[in-house]
């Protein structure tokens, strides 16, 4: 990665983990131990904090600077933007803080260099990252010569917002055209002149549970293509909203949705079979 050159000296012991995606690297580095508190989102992706030997934040926009020190850590992982004020807060405590503010996969992988650096383990970051791109890169090998559907894939619903911009490589890498501005708000009428071919809902937060049945009747979209071949999906939140290996998971997940005649159906995601009016949609597990 050519990163070790600017990365401090300093070596993180105990770990206030306030971004989800921090935490699945410091677990996939086999460093989860330097973890002392996370929020409730970590546990959601890496259950073996929550073993009650850390001390578990609901949130990181609700959990205050006290809260966060009461842990003792010496260091504060958390995505950026973040509360200015309990930012001062622990940097006033003499606590270094790391800002996370990822948009593309090259990102994603900076951050992992960089979390393994900060705890002496940039061997082990740099065999996630080279993983990575490996799984990445067979995927998209495997798509070279097939046909793009055009998908819409969003992370937020009212209002609509389009998913980041290592999602949409993700799509690509997948065998898909991703269509609309990743991460930027977006209209339901819009996205039916697109007419896609694939439609995903993966919402911050929502876990599995995107109402697909009112998106497509309130929005509007029963005569798009998606709906019509009854290829609308909800793919588990942390999969596609963990910018971490967690989004290996979501590649899988978008592979089967986008070309399921090349892959295998995977963990974590939901479909809308069949359209047969506005008030008639029927689901399968």
């Amino acid at each position: 990665m050519g990163l070790s050159s600017t990365l401090p000296s300093f070596t993180a012991c105990r770990i206030a983990c306030l971004q989800p995606s921090a935490t699945v690297i410091l677990n996939e580095i086999g460093e989860l131990g330097r973890v002392v508190a996370c929020t409730r989102y970590c546990a959601d992706v890496v259950p073996a904090v929550a073993d009650g030997q850390r001390k578990i934040l609901s949130d990181s926009w609700t959990a205050d600077a006290e809260e966060i020190l009461g842990a003792r850590p010496d260091l504060v992982i958390a995505s950026v933007p973040y509360q200015e004020k309990a930012v001062a807060e622990i940097l006033k405590a003499g606590v270094r803080f790391l800002g996370l503010a990822p948009r593309t996969l090259g990102d994603v992988y900076v951050d992992i260099a960089t979390i393994a650096g900060m705890v002496g383990k940039m061997d082990a970051g740099q065999a996630v990252i080279v993983e990575m791109r490996r799984r990445i890169g067979e995927v998209q090998a495997r798509m070279a010569k097939s046909a793009r559907p055009r998908v819409f894939c969003e992370e937020w619903g009212k209002p609509i917002i389009a998913s980041q911009k290592w999602v949409a490589e993700l799509v690509e890498a997948a065998g898909g055209e991703f269509i609309g501005e990743p991460g930027r708000q977006v209209d339901a009428q819009q996205i039916a002149g697109f007419d896609p071919e694939v439609l995903i809902a993966a919402w911050c937060g929502a876990g599995d549970r995107v109402p697909l049945e009112k998106n497509i009747t309130g929005r509007n979209w029963q005569e798009t293509s998606a709906a019509r071949a009854g290829r609308v999906y909800c793919i588990r939140d942390e999969f596609l909203n963990t910018p971490a290996p967690t989004l290996l998971a979501g590649l899988d997940a978008l592979a089967w949705a986008i070309h399921p005649e090349i892959f295998e159906r995977t963990k974590g995601i939901r479909q809308i079979t069949e359209v047969r009016s506005s008030t008639s949609l029927h689901k399968a597990v």
